[in-house]
């Protein structure tokens, strides 16, 4: 996965050294003139002066070592005395270096470690605690990209195998009505194969992309549509309307034939006048899709192994993949079967 253009290492950097720079410089550069030219005009106060001055780039080490040594190595592992007691040798090492600053580099007189340690006692700890929960904070955001990531990945393996238990369903019902044409020695036999090797094509090749052009989509309904035409012919009144939008609109692949073939399988046999109606259209970029068939109260009671596959199948990826932005709504009364699916497809 590419990074984002603020994740990048640079980036970072860059962004750690302006916050140093500001957070050095600023209390100095909030002195008024007249502090500065009362500084300049005393030799010692301005020895003082540039003795804090660099005293404070000796924060820069121990802030990154407890962020990503101590914090990391101790801190986590609840080797909470062999922590503290690192921090203490680190708070030495800090006094020691400005000892050397104060009578060495400057030559000012009468250097306290007592003093000082009080002195720089309070800015140690402020470090110790705003370094621990960078690191803190910085661990969750990382912890939290990776559940996102192992998420995603979840969500698109468990949608490829939905995907491929769909797709062995369809296929056993197209067998069956080739075997149907067969046994009724029509000639719509050759031409039906090969609309069918355009619909295999289709379910093969260009399903595996996320998304697929609705009015694809809309095509592939229609020729598994007129397949069932040439199966059933005037033994069941068939009435569709499937309004190609104008609009380049995306959907998920195979996500509305569930829908169609539920129908096809249960509204069809043993009924009086079977009746299959199936609608589609779009506006104002939602699309609005509706099933409905007769069905005898009763015969849902009736089911082969993978009776509901499709149907369970669709409703799990609707949910994983539009949310909220989706209603489905499946309803019965005693002689009709109902699907109604609204998305949004912004």
């Amino acid at each position: 996965m590419k990074a984002e253009w603020y994740n990048r290492k640079g980036i970072r950097i860059l962004t750690h050294m302006l916050i140093w720079v500001i957070v050095l410089t600023l209390p100095y550069l909030l002195v008024n003139q007249h502090e500065r030219e009362h500084h300049s005009s005393d030799k010692i106060e301005r020895a003082f002066f540039y003795l804090n001055f660099y005293t404070n780039f000796l924060w820069i080490a121990p802030f990154y070592l407890n962020a990503y040594f101590l914090t990391p190595r101790l801190f986590y592992s609840k080797r909470y005395a062999l922590y503290v007691a690192a921090l203490i040798l680190l708070f030495g090492i800090i006094l020691e270096i400005h000892g050397f600053l104060f009578t060495q580099v400057f030559g000012l007189p009468y250097f306290s470690i007592m003093g000082a340690s009080i002195f720089h006692l309070p800015a140690f700890l402020l470090m110790v605690a705003i370094s621990t929960t960078f690191r803190v904070v910085l661990d969750k955001m990382k912890a939290d990209t990776l559940a996102q990531m192992t998420q995603e990945e979840s969500l698109k393996t468990e949608l490829s195998f939905l995907r491929s238990q769909i797709n062995p369903h369809f296929i056993f019902n197209i067998l069956n009505n080739l075997v149907a044409l067969e046994r009724m020695k029509s000639e719509e036999l050759g031409p039906t194969i090969l609309k069918l090797s355009g619909l295999m094509q289709y379910m093969l090749y260009e399903t595996d992309e996320e998304n697929v052009l609705l009015t694809r989509e809309v095509e592939y309904l229609q020729s598994y549509i007129d397949l069932q035409r040439q199966r059933f012919g005037e033994k069941v009144d068939i009435r569709v309307s499937l309004e190609v939008p104008g609009e380049l609109h995306e959907i998920e692949p195979m996500l509305l034939i569930p829908f169609v073939e539920n129908a096809f399988k249960h509204g069809v046999g043993l009924i009086d006048q079977p009746a299959i109606h199936i609608n589609l259209h779009t506006k104002n970029k939602v699309l609005y899709f509706s099933v409905r068939n007769k069905y005898r109260d009763g015969s849902s009671e009736i089911k082969d192994k993978t009776s509901g596959i499709g149907l369970a199948n669709v409703k799990r990826r609707l949910n994983l993949l539009y949310g909220d932005q989706q209603q489905l709504t499946i309803t019965r009364d005693p002689d009709w079967f109902a699907v109604s699916l609204q998305i949004n497809l912004h």
